[in-house]
């Protein structure tokens, strides 16, 4: 089954960059149509608290989602959600997307932005706890742990801002790092060290989780020393660090060793008229401005290209 419409411009991702891409390219007068298979805002939706958006007052980052896909609907930008890739076809100069359901979608041009997904511990009881005491959402789920004493796993702004949000529900975070410092943001690091509600144990790591249906209990290791001790927990949030979600593009696009889509400088990927943006590329900073900047790029070249 296939449309008639060929689109000039399909997004494949929701999220920040996903969402620029479909701003600019509509705007552009480009007939852009967005593929995205979770919730509109991808990783964004996640986030308790922006503050360091330009030009925003602190928000959250559910509104600021619903901002972004209000002026992309506004442009012209048409937004389909909730929905399964099956195959990509990006080689020829009109580019094939199916879904499950047998819908395919046509393009000339395409901007990848699947976004990533919360990178997991993979120790024991990670799979049988998840949902039952280990979540990897503050936003999602804190407040099922109002009064109750967790654990934030990370180093990272994420972990830090996460912890912090997570005062207001819980009645004591613990946050536990592999180092002997933090990776965050120095304002992240500050904001929790002053908040009288959270303790650190650094330089360790959990290696196991165990419970009677529930999470109740961790096996933590102090790394320098090798020394294991147990703790009585209610909740375990973790926040080490997200993975691609591209595991469906393998021998689509070129992905390097992390399985990450290789892009240039112009968000060009390996295939001509194949565009890429947001978490999913090979970078180092990951922040809703840098996809933000992502997607604008991407959405640019994809003009660019377009016209040629």
């Amino acid at each position: 089954m296939s449309t008639e419409e060929i689109f000039d411009v399909i997004v494949v991702g929701g999220g920040a960059a996903g969402l620029t891409a479909g701003i600019y390219s509509s705007r552009a007068r480009l007939s852009t149509l967005i593929l995205n298979e979770g919730a509109i805002g991808g990783q964004m939706v996640l986030t308790d608290e922006i503050a360091n958006y330009p030009g925003v007052e602190k928000t959250n980052g559910y509104l600021l989602a619903n901002i972004m896909k209000k002026q992309a609907k506004e442009f012209g930008c048409k937004i389909k959600s909730n929905l399964k890739i099956k195959s990509y076809d990006l080689e020829d100069k009109i580019k094939h997307i199916v879904l499950e359901d047998g819908r395919e979608f046509s393009s000339r041009s395409v901007i990848l932005t699947p976004g990533g997904s919360p990178r997991p511990l993979q120790i024991s009881g990670e799979d049988q706890f998840k949902g039952s005491g280990i979540s990897y959402c503050a936003t999602c789920d804190g407040e099922f742990f109002t009064g109750k004493e967790v654990i934030v796993v990370g180093g990272g702004n994420s972990a830090l801002e996460e912890a912090v949000a997570l005062t207001h529900h819980a009645s004591k975070v613990t946050i536990v790092h592999q180092f002997d410092h933090f990776q965050a943001f120095q304002h992240a690091i500050d904001q929790a060290e002053l908040n009288p509600k959270i303790e650190f144990i650094m330089e360790s790591e959990l290696r196991s989780f165990s419970g009677n249906g529930v999470l109740q209990e961790v096996s933590l290791e102090h790394l320098p020393t090798g020394e294991t001790s147990t703790r009585s927990i209610d909740g375990v949030f973790i926040f080490v660090g997200y993975m691609p979600n591209t595991a469906d593009l393998e021998g689509i696009v070129a992905l390097n060793e992390r399985k990450e889509i290789v892009a240039d400088a112009e968000m060009k990927t390996s295939v001509p008229g194949v565009f890429a943006a947001g978490d999913c590329i090979a970078k180092k900073y990951r922040q809703v401005t840098t996809a933000v900047a992502d997607g604008t790029i991407a959405s640019l070249s994809a003009a660019e290209y377009l016209r040629s």
